[in-house]
C-alpha cells in the first residue's frame, strides 16, 4: 500500500512560519516584555491565533476512514 503525499497550500506553510515566529517570541518573552510590556503577550497571542487559523484553513477534504 502506497501512502498518498498531498501537496500543502501556501496558507499551510505561511501558518507554520507564523507559528515559528510565535515560538521565538516565547523564547524572548522576557526581553520583549521589558520593551513592550503587556503588548508582548498580546503580540504572542495574535501570532499564535493567526498561525493556527492559517494552518487550519488548509483542510480541504474529510480525513480517510479508519482501516
Amino acid at each position: 500500500m502506497q501512502l498518498k503525499t498531498s501537496k500543502r497550500s501556501h496558507n499551510f506553510w505561511i501558518g507554520n512560519g507564523v507559528l515559528t515566529v510565535a515560538m521565538l517570541t516565547l523564547f524572548f518573552m522576557g526581553t520583549l516584555s521589558e520593551a513592550l510590556g503587556i503588548w508582548a503577550a498580546v503580540l504572542w497571542m495574535v501570532l499564535a491565533a493567526v498561525g493556527m487559523a492559517l494552518v487550519m484553513s488548509d483542510k480541504r477534504e474529510e480525513p480517510p476512514a479508519p482501516d
